[in-house]
């Protein structure tokens, strides 16, 4: 008789159609299923734009009651979602977070309860960051398997001690290089989809829209480069709380008809070839799985200082301080821009981010205990 997969319980919160779950679903894809099943907990009760594949792929979906509307049936649920399913593997992407489902899964009897950090802070994101400085001590408590996207979010998370004595894995979000891969054919049927013409200079971002991924400032930065570029374009994928006020400052700066506000996408992968340089001014990050997905379709790729270091995998990606303000941004993206990284593929693999080998790593990652 041929052995059931380990089935793995991953807790990723709300879906928003990028960052943590992004990098699950990347593994997901890829892992070989016969041996390691994903199933899935996700907050809200409405359908995501992920339950559809998920089940396509023998994986189950549990939409919960959101954290933040009641917390305690948020626990029970996990609890019992855990226990009635005798799940021995319950692997938490809630960062801070993760103290609220991986206390009732120790509770329920799971037997691996992995904490998977993604992400750091910052003093000014006001109470959010005080929240997590709250939390930050107790979130490992119930944990006994520990994991980070990067070393700056594994030394935020566990202190840099913890990180020096090998207890925490670093598990490179990782994408398939080739899907990636730039695409004249692509670039081609995006831009004649949006209605952009061929010759304009598009600037690019990924992200929900959020204090974290510092819309404001990007919106500043590309109003810099209208004013010095008249074929500019702005294209912003995702949605977000604050979606609606920075769409109110697009409209005071006179810019809505060269921002292109896309929402949530399922073909973010072939969005990158429409865009011709990509711009993360986020105020802090663990590693993003979107500098990856730029880097890897060869766009000059430029990141704030405040986002790890690690994330600097070729060649065509730079940091810029976000002191140095929205003027300097936009002259610096005008004037290094000069087409695509032709040996993006390659620099990204001899980084380790080539799906198709850190699955097998993550296979055997499950089953070490």
């Amino acid at each position: 008789m041929e052995k059931e997969p380990v089935r793995v319980l991953q807790i990723i919160g709300i879906v928003c159609g990028g960052g943590v779950e992004a990098v699950i679903m990347n593994y997901y894809r890829h892992i070989n299923r016969n041996k390691i099943q994903f199933d899935f907990v996700v907050d809200g009760y409405e359908k995501t734009i992920l339950d559809d594949e998920i089940e396509s792929l023998g994986g189950k979906v549990y939409h919960v009651e959101p954290y933040k509307k009641n917390i305690f049936r948020y626990m029970s649920q996990i609890y019992h979602i855990v226990y009635d399913n005798h799940y021995d593997i319950v692997h938490s992407n809630m960062n801070t977070l993760s103290v609220f489902s991986l206390f009732p899964a120790w509770l329920a009897g799971a037997h691996q309860r992995i904490l998977h950090n993604h992400s750091t802070a910052v003093r000014s994101e006001g109470m959010r960051s005080i929240m997590k400085m709250i939390l930050r001590p107790f979130a490992p408590l119930f944990a006994n398997r520990y994991a980070a996207c990067s070393h700056l979010a594994g030394d935020w998370m566990y202190g840099k001690k913890m990180m020096a004595s090998g207890r925490v894995t670093v598990i490179n979000n990782a994408i398939d290089l080739d899907e990636y891969a730039f695409s004249q054919e692509l670039r081609e049927k995006y831009r004649q989809e949006f209605n952009i013409p061929a010759d304009a200079f598009v600037v690019g971002h990924v992200g929900r829209f959020m204090y974290q991924k510092n819309h404001a400032f990007l919106i500043d930065v590309f109003r810099e480069v209208a004013r010095q570029e008249s074929k500019a374009i702005l294209m912003l994928v995702g949605d977000g709380e604050l979606r609606p006020e920075i769409e109110q400052k697009v409209a005071f700066y006179g810019l809505s008809d060269k921002v292109r506000f896309l929402g949530l996408r399922k073909d973010v992968k072939s969005l990158y070839n429409c865009m011709d340089v990509f711009v993360l001014p986020s105020w802090y990050e663990g590693l993003p799985v979107v500098s990856v997905e730029a880097q890897a379709n060869g766009l000059l790729s430029i990141f704030s200082d405040r986002i790890t270091k690690e994330s600097l995998l070729t060649s065509s990606a730079s940091f810029l301080s976000l002191d140095r303000g929205s003027k300097a941004w936009a002259s610096y993206l005008l004037h290094n821009y000069d087409g695509r990284n032709k040996n993006a593929l390659t620099e990204l693999r001899n980084a380790g981010f080539d799906i198709k080998e850190r699955t097998t790593f993550l296979e055997d990652w499950y089953d070490r205990e």
